[in-house]
């Protein structure tokens, strides 16, 4: 399963570091509206929010059944996609930062045993509940890069109307 897994970031990745490749810096740091991530929040967000997820299966391997997890109000995670902290990161720096995100995952899971994948804890978030190890694979980091990989295709749809 991580091996899937691994290639379904690392294609979702690719996919959104070919397109920033080919928009104008207006274009990425653009925001739809006012409660809308501009492109280089939503990259701004992946580093940060990716290797938390890695960091945390490290933390659920080496302690079994601890609790894991944030909730929207996270302070890195907020920060990380605040409008001073991504005005003050080119895009140039944000793109090298995306590539080595790719690494982080498959150096953080790809190792993975079935026992520790099937290995169940209980999230501080209360509508995650009891999950295995897998689940956070699943649901935080392959699913979590390829929703925000959509984000940044409906803002690119939005900028043309």
């Amino acid at each position: 399963m991580t091996k899937s897994n691994i290639t379904s970031v690392n294609e979702s990745i690719d996919r959104i570091l070919d397109t920033v490749k080919g928009l104008s810096e207006e274009t990425i740091r653009w925001n739809p509206t006012a409660d809308e991530w501009s492109i280089m929040q939503i990259m701004a967000h992946i580093v940060e929010a990716l290797p938390y997820w890695v960091d945390e299966i490290e933390q659920l391997v080496e302690t079994p059944g601890k609790q894991w997890g944030r909730n929207h109000l996270h302070e890195p995670r907020l920060q990380a996609v605040k409008p001073e902290t991504v005005d003050a990161i080119s895009v140039e720096e944000i793109v090298k930062e995306l590539q080595q995100v790719k690494q982080t995952v498959q150096a953080g899971i790809e190792n993975l045993t079935a026992e520790q994948l099937a290995a169940e804890a209980t999230s501080v978030n209360p509508n995650f509940g009891t999950k295995p190890l897998s689940f956070i694979i699943d649901h935080l980091i392959d699913q979590h890069v390829n929703k925000h990989e959509g984000q940044i295709q409906r803002n690119l749809s939005k900028l043309s109307k």
